[in-house]
């Protein structure tokens, strides 16, 4: 087998040589226009040009897009002046947002129609879009006349290649752009369009493909998942050609304890300031009611500034309204503008010269692919800014800006062997055409995400599209193949089979809302991301209440009400953004950092100046994190730092806190499997309640979790987690979006759509046919993977048991009458959700003051004495 090279282009060519390949007409162009070619240009055209797959990895606004299509332009304009331009297919371009590619449909038409001005003459060079929006008639006309560039999504992209007519139209595909790269390859849109490439490149062997990136790591796995095994793609990285400009700011010095009216206050006054002093800015907030919220704040605070000029941009506003924003935007209309996450992409937006973060965003990547948005010319200065409102928020972003501009990145997560993805397609080939069976696999093993993936594996699935778990048809799950094992022969089943490929194809599951009742009595509605991460026993709050999770079925919750419990799960939890590993043990790495100065006696104008050195802050935000280490210190002896995970043990509640700062996909893993040892030991039910910063287990002794943390290692993890998980709402609601996606659940039939409720229903007795089959039936064992490696992060989970078992964490215990500063955010999410926000703040006040009193500072011994966090939470609560 020949391994895949990946060759880093670091020097480009000069204006003289790349104005030598381009036909006139381009050359004169592009002169006129642009009079030098940025770096991206440089380095990326001639190879393109030369037919060698590239990946470009560069800053919105360096010239990209132009990059990937300039070669592609000057062929097709070539062979139009040669008069042998082709009725034909030549490029097809994939972007993940529909939005996106109506942008780039506009921005090469653009370039076309200057183009031919100069020539004074039509090229007759197409250009056209097919998705989902496409209409029949617009259909019909591309199937007589296919546009020379097809620009199009994963989705319509695997439509098209089994369609009985217009698969023949990719016979003909020379290039293929995939652009914004790195938000596909990280989940499995990306592993669908990984196989979809190869069934294309096995239409055109010679067919070259070319990335497109924002900041991403490591780029070489992105280059290696572009290409597929056992091809060669050169690497262009100029993801920080651009200057940059990042600062974290407060909105005051006190964030400990001032009070909540003016920290909001200071918020807003700050966000206007900032607003004020730019001509547009785009604000990121991490959750969609949070955009509302801001933006209904500033309308309200600020009439006179903002009304007509302000907007808000997610997902779940309707596609005309993001639509006219976009627009609005582009034409400068807007001052400010505010998002969650659906800006992040490059959709054309015009000019933005700053970029506001209202809290962290909890990678390193997202951060300077959202403050990539600012500074869109090429000479622009990135401009963002960091607003946080707590001192954990503080130093995550902090470090998190440190590692920005030092080029540090978290690394990308790009799923492998997914069964589910792999069901789905092969059917789809399958459809296409008669395969023989070793071809079929050698062919899905070209894709990077299939690379391992076992023959065992593979026929399991065959055997599953094939219909040879008979008792699979008391549940209508038939044939969809048919195998001749004798001559290794794969082939269609019925003529039936296409519409349902074609009516069901994708990935993204439906999702919807689950109603929470007391037995016949509705309570209300949560969202089913929240409900997946509900256990037995576990409490939130809903409309103002406290109920405890029973049971769910279809898309129903059972509660009971309660009263004498704070929440385990906060409100907010299915909506955050989880922490990066990568950031998370660099933040580790500043508290050992720390640490070490206190323990070495450092004096405190020492250690404030290394904080204000290390991470590039001023004055007054090194003394704010100065003082939160202190405390931190004083009060324990000790900091929890990435070489030291720190039991904190509440006696009086059983309550044990883990300061594991490893983010909550390690920590959800972590903490389930400590609970399921636990509960397997000692036979003892226990609640769990995470964070980024680590997780507590309430309702144990600290000796059951030292206990547990000796028996688990890294090679018992995934039985222990599988076991675990196994009657878990997230592995249920998982099992479902993995059949959904193997077809075993078809969500439309015959124009009928089947509710998420019903496909729900259908998934838990269509579970439990599949464990009566084989406990390692191909799409169970997918459900489990998804969950363990994509939602949580087991191979680090992994990494840290190595690391305890090593010795090269220590793992040490310390008994506290209260949480500790640092435990505050892991021991009160839950129970900080059920107060008015003025209460909130007074509790968090008071918790405060009493660990300035515990260190000797501000609080009498009798106000210690007297203060009770559970009197006071019950208080509250009565």
């Amino acid at each position: 087998m020949t391994e895949e090279i990946v060759k880093i282009i670091d020097k480009g060519n000069s204006d003289e040589e790349l104005y030598n390949i381009l036909n006139f007409l381009v050359s004169k162009w592009f002169k006129k226009k642009f009079g030098t070619f940025s770096e991206p240009q440089r380095r990326a055209i001639l190879k393109i040009h030369s037919r060698e797959n590239t990946l470009v990895s560069a800053p919105t606004g360096s010239g990209k897009t132009l990059t990937a299509f300039i070669a592609i332009l000057n062929e097709l304009i070539d062979s139009a002046l040669k008069g042998i331009l082709e009725n034909k297919i030549y490029c097809v371009y994939v972007s993940p947002l529909k939005a996106l590619n109506y942008d780039i449909e506009v921005n090469l038409l653009t370039p076309l129609k200057e183009i031919e001005e100069i020539y004074e003459k039509k090229l007759g060079i197409r250009v056209g879009v097919r998705t989902g929006d496409t209409t029949a008639t617009e259909k019909s006309k591309m199937l007589k006349t296919p546009p020379h560039i097809l620009i199009t999504t994963p989705e319509s992209l695997a439509l098209m290649l089994t369609s009985t007519k217009f698969k023949e139209h990719l016979n003909t595909v020379q290039w293929c752009i995939i652009d914004e790269i790195h938000a596909l390859a990280e989940n499995k849109r990306g592993v669908h369009l990984s196989l979809s490439l190869e069934r294309l490149q096995n239409k055109n062997e010679a067919m070259t493909r070319v990335g497109l990136s924002a900041t991403v790591a490591p780029l070489e796995e992105v280059a290696k998942y572009l290409v597929g095994n056992e091809r060669n793609c050169n690497m262009i990285d100029v993801q920080y050609i651009k200057q940059s400009e990042f600062k974290v700011l407060t909105p005051t010095k006190n964030l400990a304890e001032t009070e909540h009216a003016l920290l909001h206050k200071g918020m807003y006054d700050l966000l206007h300031e900032l607003i004020e002093q730019h001509k547009t800015t785009l604000i990121f907030t991490n959750t969609r009611s949070a955009t509302e919220r801001v933006v209904d704040h500033l309308k309200n605070k600020y009439p006179k500034h903002y009304a007509e000029n302000i907007g808000a941009h997610h997902g779940s506003l309707s596609k005309e309204h993001r639509r006219q924003l976009e627009k609005n935007l582009r034409e400068g209309k807007l001052k400010v503008v505010v998002s969650s996450t659906s800006l992040e992409l490059g959709i054309d937006i015009g000019y933005i010269d700053l970029v506001i973060c209202l809290g962290s965003p909890k990678s390193i990547a997202r951060f300077l692919q959202r403050s990539g948005r600012s500074g869109h010319k090429l000479h622009d200065t990135i401009k963002s800014r960091v607003i946080v409102m707590d001192r954990d928020d503080l130093v995550e972003c902090s470090v998190l800006v440190k590692n920005a501009v030092e080029r540090h990145i978290d690394n990308i997560h790009i799923p492998r062997n997914c069964h589910d993805v792999l069901a789905q397609q092969l059917l789809g080939m399958i459809i296409e055409k008669e395969w023989n069976e070793n071809e079929l696999y050698e062919t899905i093993k070209r894709s990077y995400c299939y690379k391992n993936f076992s023959r065992k594996d593979f026929d399991e699935i065959l055997s599953y599209l094939a219909g040879e778990f008979t008792t699979l048809e008391d549940r209508h799950i038939y044939a969809r193949i048919t195998r001749d094992l004798e001559n290794k022969k794969v082939y269609r089943r019925g003529a039936l089979t296409r519409m349902l490929f074609m009516t069901n194809i994708g990935t993204i599951p439906d999702e919807s809302f689950v109603t929470v009742k007391i037995g016949s009595q509705m309570i209300g509605t949560i969202d089913e991301g929240f409900l997946e991460r509900l256990k037995t026993g576990d409490v939130f709050l809903l409309g103002g209440q406290t109920y405890s999770f029973k049971y769910a079925k279809g898309l129903v919750a059972q509660v009971t009400a309660t009263t004498n419990r704070p929440p385990t799960v906060p409100s907010w939890f299915s909506e955050q953004l989880p922490l990066s590993y990568e950031l998370a043990v660099s933040i580790g790495k500043l508290r050992r950092f720390i640490l070490e100065q206190f323990t070495g006696k450092k004096k405190s104008e020492e250690i404030k100046r290394f904080i204000q050195e290390y991470l590039g802050l001023n004055i007054e935000t090194s003394e704010i994190l100065y003082n939160y280490f202190y405390e931190q210190y004083k009060y324990s002896n000790n900091i929890p730092n990435d070489r030291n995970i720190i039991l904190e043990y509440i006696p009086e509640e059983k309550k044990i806190i883990f300061h594991a700062l490893y983010g909550r996909r390690v920590n959800d893993c972590l903490s389930r499997a400590i609970a399921f040892v636990i509960g397997k030991k000692y036979a003892k039910e226990v609640e769990i309640s995470i964070n980024d910063n680590g997780f507590s287990i309430n309702g144990a002794q600290k000796s059951y979790a030292m206990e547990a943390l000796k028996i688990l290692n890294s090679e018992k993890l995934e039985i222990v987690m599988n076991n675990a998980i196994e009657n878990s709402e997230v592995f249920k609601r998982r099992f479902r979006h993995c059949a959904t996606r193997a077809l075993m659940i078809l969500r439309n039939y015959k124009g009928h759509q089947k509710r998420v409720g019903r496909q729900q229903v259908s998934s838990m007795i269509l579970l439990n046919a599949v464990r009566r089959i084989d406990n390692n039936f191909p799409i169970l064992k997918e459900a489990r993977r998804e969950v363990l490696e994509d939602l949580m992060d087991i191979n680090n989970t992994k990494k840290v048991l190595d690391l305890i078992k090593e010795e090269k964490t220590k793992v040490t215990t310390i008994d506290a009458q209260i949480p500790s500063p640092f435990a505050f955010s892991i021991a009160y999410q839950g129970t900080l959700d059920t107060m008015k926000i003025e209460d909130k703040h007074e509790f968090l006040k008071r918790m405060h003051q009493y660990i300035m009193a515990k260190i000797g500072q501000n609080m009498t011994a009798q106000d210690k004495k007297d203060f009770s966090y559970e009197e006071y939470w019950k208080e509250k609560n009565c």
